[in-house]
């Protein structure tokens, strides 16, 4: 029997491949990347059809000497790496180091890590697609060219250490556009008219003011409410229509990669980075006990909601089996992602729905089995039947003013009995039933509410609308979108409270330059356009270094201008009170990875540097110190008392000046799981928390249990 050499990029993903070929196969992994364009120099000879200059990355050396005498013991080579362009690039740059011919059929790929799927692959070898090749090159000499040239210019203008990416200073545009978008927001006064309304042996209902003489009424201030509330006085409150229908809502789609990332940032908490990094560990492979190795998900990195009739098959039978056959739709669901897709993959999908979440929950970790539940849920109600909602509008006149009231009951719960696809402001739907009225009814107005609001600047952008503005404009792709947020942060271009970004002076500064004199590399729909290229070189429909001749004729003539242009910017650190002991110089306030700290203006020579310390105006409740902010070595919040490390008092929620009623504790601010902000007592003893302590005291004896095991 022939021998066989499978490479792919990870260990964990060798030994989930690895059990289901046979003993003639030996996996072995490159560790990803194995060649790449020199760190020290600009690797791009634009002279000579943008040749690039590949070298062996570093520390790579003994894995290459490893596969290369693994190869001369085979009959055969397969490259497996991920079924991408970025994988593609992978297996081609194998193929130069190990001595391959690209041209033989010496490619696999496969959408999913399961028996089937790899067997199915190995049976069908192909040779390197040298299109896809060219376009994850393409990309990555852009970026090169772009970071290598803009780069040294902002140390020279700006400041020493700044770096400019290509597609990330699009997405850095985006939330300096949106602060200013915030700073020039003026708000606007407007008011609301809700009132509560009942007929005798009927639950009261709540209706707000619609209409004035036919037409959606505006109220702009006080003024015109109070003579709103004037004429309303003794006018009698008569039910003049009702209208009932039946509504179907569909589920959404199975996720892709940009989905995926907005909703576990909304349900979850998770960065684009750490959705990406577990996704790709339950794709790879999770050990599942005596099961051994086991790929539980698609490739989660696809722009695609096709999904495989065999899933479809499966998913039918089991919702069936569990729900019941009403569950089922109609007709099979067909859905399309918006926009241009690659669709060189599927969905991401659990590779099997009958292995369900809480059936394999003691093999994952806390993160891994959040995610699988997110994907397994989202999949399996892409494929149930709709839900179907039972509305009531119902009209309530007032002389010349009408109230409407609104009401919806879930009359079929159909895919929502599964899941429910989060929103980017957090609310939750409820359910309002109205009470059995008829046209003509006369009801009592028990209370006429006026409420003032005031018009809100545009939300600054979090992980999930960044990403999903991202897509929408076509800028990145499903593989760079984990990468932008976080390149953007690492470069303290913005830093990221409350899940919100901000930018930073630095970055509004890179930004205003760029603006200025490299529009092209700033805008949105030039960097959208440079995508669609991309994608043509993929499909063979554009010559790679056409593509970079276009682009890079125009840039080297701005990198000119700019360069005599733009004079020295001063970036002023801002000064503290703070005094460094060590120099006697004042402290001054730098922004690090973690947000802010303070260190001492005499670097080099002093290199001192301290948290800063941002204080809460609420005093410590173990000592006589104040409550201020800190940050762990991971970058999270915490409140601890100034007085450390005498007073060792800390907390993870928000410290406020409010006593608890019960025991005269501090109380600190939470959110409940309704996203509401709620007080609550840092005392664990305390009669407010009912049986808290019982059950922390519980807690506490079952970790000592574990402990000693």
């Amino acid at each position: 029997m022939s021998k066989t050499l499978v490479i792919v990029e990870s260990p964990a993903k060798a030994k989930s491949i690895g059990k289901y070929l046979g003993r003639n196969y030996t996996v072995k992994a490159s560790m990803g990347h194995v060649r790449d364009l020199p760190k020290s120099q600009f690797g791009v000879d634009a002279e000579n059809a943008f040749s690039p200059k590949y070298i062996t990355i570093r520390g790579k050396g003994d894995i290459i000497k490893e596969l290369r005498s693994a190869v001369k013991k085979v009959d055969r080579v397969l490259l497996a790496s991920d079924p991408d362009r970025e994988g593609e690039a992978i297996a081609w740059h194998l193929t130069k180091l190990l001595g391959i011919d690209e041209d033989s059929p010496c490619r696999i790929e496969f959408n999913e890590i399961t028996k089937h799927a790899i067997q199915d692959a190995v049976k069908h070898p192909r040779p390197i697609d040298v299109d896809r090749v060219n376009a994850q090159q393409t990309r990555r000499i852009l970026d090169r060219l772009v970071g290598y040239n803009l780069s040294p210019l902002l140390w020279r203008k700006v400041k020493k250490g700044l770096s400019a990416g290509r597609v990330q200073s699009v997405a850095m545009r985006l939330i300096c556009d949106r602060e200013e978008e915030i700073d020039a927001f003026i708000p606007e006064e407007y008011w609301t008219l809700p009132g509560m309304f009942v007929k005798s042996g009927k639950s009261p209902f709540e209706a707000k003011l619609h209409k004035y003489k036919g037409k959606k009424i505006n109220i702009p201030n006080q003024e015109v409410m109070d003579n709103i509330l004037n004429d309303l006085k003794g006018q009698n409150y008569i039910v003049t229509n009702i209208s009932k229908k039946e509504k179907q809502r569909n589920p959404a789609a199975p996720f892709i990669t940009s989905s995926m990332q907005q909703e576990a940032s909304r349900k979850l908490n998770f960065t684009s980075r750490k959705t990406m990094v577990v996704a790709q560990q339950l794709y790879e492979g999770i050990e599942l006990g005596k099961e051994g190795p086991v790929g539980l998900v698609t490739y989660i990195r696809t722009d695609s909601t096709r999904v495989s009739e065999t899933a479809v098959q499966e998913t039918k039978e089991f919702i069936i089996e569990r729900f019941g056959p009403a569950y089922i739709p109609k007709q099979p669901r067909q859905t399309s992602a918006k926009g241009k897709v690659q669709d060189a993959h599927e969905a991401i999908r659990p590779t099997s729905v009958n292995r369900d979440p809480e059936s394999i929950k003691q093999f994952l970790s806390n993160d891994q089995f959040k995610l699988y539940r997110l994907i397994w849920a989202r999949f399996l109600a892409s494929q149930m039947a709709p839900a179907l909602i039972d509305t009531t509008s119902m009209d309530i006149t007032a002389g010349d003013y009408v109230f409407r009231a609104t009401g919806s009951i879930v009359k079929f719960p159909g895919f929502m009995q599964v899941y429910i696809e989060g929103n980017d402001d957090g609310s939750k739907e409820e359910e309002k039933i109205l009470p059995d009225l008829l046209k003509d009814d006369k009801v009592e107005a028990k209370s006429l509410s006026p409420k003032q609001h005031f018009t809100q600047p545009p939300p600054r952008y979090t992980d999930a609308t960044l990403i999903k503005v991202l897509e929408e404009k076509g800028i990145g792709r499903p593989s760079t979108y984990a990468p932008i947020v976080e390149t953007i942060q690492k470069r303290g271009y913005v830093v990221r409270e409350s899940k919100q970004f901000y930018p930073t002076e630095l970055g509004a500064i890179v930004v205003d330059l760029l603006k200025k004199h490299f529009p092209d590399i700033i805008n949105i729909e030039f960097t959208a356009d440079l995508e669609e290229k991309l994608d043509q070189i993929a499909e063979g429909e554009q010559l790679w270094n056409g593509v970079l001749k276009d682009f890079y004729g125009p840039f080297a003539k701005s990198l000119e201008t700019a360069e005599e242009a733009i004079g020295k910017v001063q970036v002023a650190d801002e000064v503290s009170d703070e005094v460094c002991e060590q120099c006697g110089r004042n402290m001054v306030i730098k922004l690090g990875r973690f947000g802010k700290f303070l260190a001492c203006p005499g670097f080099p020579e002093c290199r001192n540097t301290k948290p800063l310390l941002e204080p809460t105006g609420v005093g410590c409740p173990k000592c006589t110190g104040e409550m201020v902010l800190r940050r762990s070595k991971k970058g999270r919040k915490f409140y601890g008392c100034s007085s450390y490390p005498e007073c060792e008092f800390v907390t993870w929620d928000l410290p406020t000046k409010e006593k608890c009623p019960q025991c005269g504790e501090m109380m600190v601010e939470k959110k409940s799981k309704a996203k509401e902000k709620v007080l609550q007592c840092i005392n664990e003893q305390c009669p407010s928390k009912g049986d808290n302590s019982a059950k922390a005291e519980d807690s506490k004896k079952k970790s000592k249990k574990k402990t000693k095991k």
